[in-house]
C-alpha cells in the first residue's frame, strides 16, 4: 500500500477524531472542574482541525 497525500490527510483526520473525541470525553468525565473545560475545547478544536484536513483532501 502506497501513501499519497490524501492517504496521509485520511489518516490525520481520523486520528485527530479520535483525539477529539478522549479529549472531549476526559474534560466531561475525568475532570469535574474548570480544567474539564479546557480539555472539552481543545477536543473540539481537534474536531475543526481535522475538518479542515478533510477539506484539503483531494485538493492538494
Amino acid at each position: 500500500m502506497t501513501m499519497n497525500k490524501n492517504t496521509v490527510l485520511g489518516w490525520a483526520t481520523f486520528l485527530m477524531i479520535i483525539m477529539g473525541v478522549i479529549l472531549i470525553l476526559m474534560g466531561a468525565y475525568r475532570y469535574k472542574d474548570v480544567a474539564g473545560w479546557g480539555f472539552a475545547t481543545v477536543g473540539i478544536g481537534f474536531f475543526c482541525i481535522a475538518w479542515v484536513f478533510n477539506a484539503l483532501k483531494g485538493r492538494v
